[in-house]
């Protein structure tokens, strides 16, 4: 009984009082409205999750701005209508649908393989998808869906394309990455000897660990990154409470609550994706990186998610979990800068 409240009950509360405090928060404060943002013609972006709700106006957006755009998703008829939908709007920029499960490593490693093959630079990496409040399930890899989706297949994009991001930084002009993470995170906690939460599954709790792992890997990641003097930063950033498919595992009765509180206080998608475009392609985040971005503004995490041995042991787990080389792990120079963490790693 007391292990069913700790892990189901607590996360429960917990990632509900979260939702709370955000609603509070976007009842007394305006959304944050994006600044003029300098155009972007040449630069190559990638959105996972790009074919609706806040990944697609991230795409409609960076496109506008003159960027060549690749939507990288799982559903190829949603794609293609995005890139439709994106290419009747806009006249500089480019959209285009390129295939990913990232519930599959093997697809995601595809995926990179696919694009570095294609000698394009990767100016903006935006990690979008996203899933929430889904029954228990795995990855096809065995791995819990939230974790698996939300964070893992993440992480291993990221490093597959790290390589391509520092190539196409420069001082005064880095390439970006940004984690779309959430307030819940707030709520996380994170079992180093459980990620697949088999003692006692809360989808709550699951989706809260995701969200916190991301955030864990965004400071650690740009910590090694300003190490190795590199060209690339890597932000979080939290969203709000925005009213897309994201709530449809709600419980019956949540979502009953749910559809006339959306129509009052939620965010839109576009309003939701704001913090994402301005971290992706803003001049005030110019070389500016480890933030977590909330509305707009800088804004401080957890305090768990502050934890230099968190963060440490969660990049040393995850490698292992997706079975990433040394040679592979990060682009050559960084690899050098870090080759005492990464043998350690491969230990």
């Amino acid at each position: 009984m007391w292990l069913w409240v700790q892990s189901v009950l607590v996360p429960l509360l917990t990632l509900y009082l979260c939702g709370v405090k955000v609603l509070i928060y976007q009842l007394f404060n305006r959304s944050f409205t994006l600044p003029a943002l300098p155009k972007q013609n040449g630069r190559v972006a990638i959105v996972t999750g790009g074919t609706r709700g806040m990944g697609f106006e991230t795409a409609r957006h960076l496109a506008r701005l003159g960027m060549h755009v690749i939507i990288a998703g799982n559903e190829r008829d949603e794609g293609l209508a995005a890139v439709r939908r994106i290419h009747e709007e806009i006249s500089e920029g480019k959209a285009e649908f390129v295939f990913v499960d990232l519930t599959s490593l093997t697809s995601v490693r595809r995926f990179a393989q696919t694009f570095k093959v294609r000698g394009l630079p990767l100016h903006v990496l935006v990690n979008n998808a996203g899933t929430m409040l889904v029954p228990e399930r795995q990855t096809e890899d065995g791995f819990e869906f939230h974790f698996g989706l939300n964070y893992l297949g993440h992480f291993l994009l990221t490093h597959l394309l790290l390589d391509s991001l520092s190539r196409s930084g420069r001082h005064g002009c880095c390439s970006r990455i940004v984690n779309v993470s959430s307030a819940t995170h707030y709520a996380g906690v994170l079992n180093l000897d459980d990620l697949n939460r088999r003692t006692c599954y809360s989808s709550h709790g699951a989706y809260s660990q995701s969200k916190l792992a991301l955030v864990l890997f965004t400071y650690y990641l740009q910590e090694q990154l300003t190490a190795g003097g590199f060209s690339v930063t890597v932000n979080a950033v939290d969203p709000g409470m925005v009213d897309t498919a994201l709530y449809d595992n709600l419980w019956s009765l949540a979502q009953a609550m749910k559809k006339p509180v959306a129509k009052i206080l939620f965010r839109t998608p576009a309003e939701g994706a704001a913090t994402a475009i301005y971290a992706a392609a803003a001049q005030e985040v110019e070389e500016v990186g480890g933030c977590y971005l909330y509305n707009g503004h800088k804004t401080r995490s957890s305090d768990l998610s502050y934890s230099s041995e968190l963060q440490a042991n969660l990049w040393r787990r995850s490698c292992e979990l997706v079975g990433l080389k040394e040679a592979e792990t990060l682009c050559c120079g960084l690899t050098r800068s870090i080759e005492g963490f990464t043998s350690e790693t491969h230990m």
